[in-house]
């Protein structure tokens, strides 16, 4: 009624309580982080995860292997991952399979991987395989580690990639950004790098690496290149994660790419040198 102040409980027509939606959808909240912690928490849960990072779908059996639980104990776990939307499974002849739902939960695992206290070695063989994943391995679907550091750094080197500067965030410095020049787009097209629209995925994108602790290139460009250098034979994929660079690879990679093998190779460095990155 016109005069009549609006008392409390009464709302005007048209207009919304808080907590609804005109479409009839729930509105949701804040990010439950909890539900995701509780899954990612869980040893062998978090054991899988870390396994199915290298991006190759991988059985029940494998990652129970991986976990150290009986594959009995990792269906379940598996079951509980795929509910909670961080792993898919699909068939694959008789056997099932499992991989990351998508390359969020792989970029939220390496966050959680530079916070993270590091593992204590008690083996060579823990030894060795800890260095090699520091030299190169994968990060879901692009390549990580000294070597994935040494690619984006020799791509900016050479003016393939250019740096821009981002918005700062929650008063820090400004993020950091990236573009594919026009002379990187003629070079990757001439090793076969597919430079196709990536849809809504960003094409170039920096991926914080968790050993380094600088940049890696990530992003559609990231996966598509990682794909050709395998392709090509410069590299080739190892035991779990590990990435290995064959000897033509080890050249193809300097002079095309600008890829410096001092920078990721400790046999290259002098003594002492790189020993703060591998702790």
């Amino acid at each position: 009624m016109a005069g009549v102040p609006d008392r409390p409980g009464r709302r005007r027509r048209g207009s919304l309580r808080l907590g609804t939606v005109r479409s009839g959808g729930s509105v949701g909240g804040d990010a439950d982080v909890a539900s995701v912690a509780n899954l990612v928490g869980e040893p062998a849960r978090a054991a899988a995860l870390m396994a199915l990072l290298d991006g190759r779908p991988k059985p029940a059996g494998v990652l129970a292997a991986e976990a150290g639980v009986a594959p009995s104990t990792m269906s379940g776990h598996l079951a509980r991952l795929v509910a909670g939307g961080l792993v898919t499974v699909r068939r694959e002849g008789r056997q099932r399979v499992y991989g990351l739902a998508r390359p969020e939960v792989a970029q939220a695992l390496e966050a959680l991987a530079r916070v993270a206290p590091r593992q204590s070695v008690r083996s060579l063989r823990q030894g060795t395989y800890a260095e090699a994943l520091r030299r190169a391995r994968t990060c879901y679907d692009h390549l990580a580690g000294r070597l994935g550091v040494a690619l984006l750094d020799g791509l900016l080197a050479r003016g393939l990639l250019e740096e821009e500067s981002g918005d700062a965030c929650l008063g820090g410095p400004p993020s950091r950004s990236y573009r594919l020049t026009p002379s990187g787009r003629a070079a990757l097209a001439c090793v076969g790098v597919d430079l196709s629209s990536s849809g809504r995925r960003p094409l170039v994108r920096p991926c914080v690496d968790w050993s380094e602790r600088r940049p890696h290139l990530a992003g559609a460009l990231g996966a598509r290149l990682l794909r050709r250098l395998l392709e090509l034979g410069w590299l080739r994929l190892g035991e779990r994660r590990i990435v290995l660079v064959t000897a033509s690879g080890r050249t193809a990679l300097e002079e095309v790419l600008g890829v410096d093998p001092a920078s990721w190779d400790l046999a290259l460095l002098p003594p002492g040198a790189g020993l703060d990155r591998a702790q």
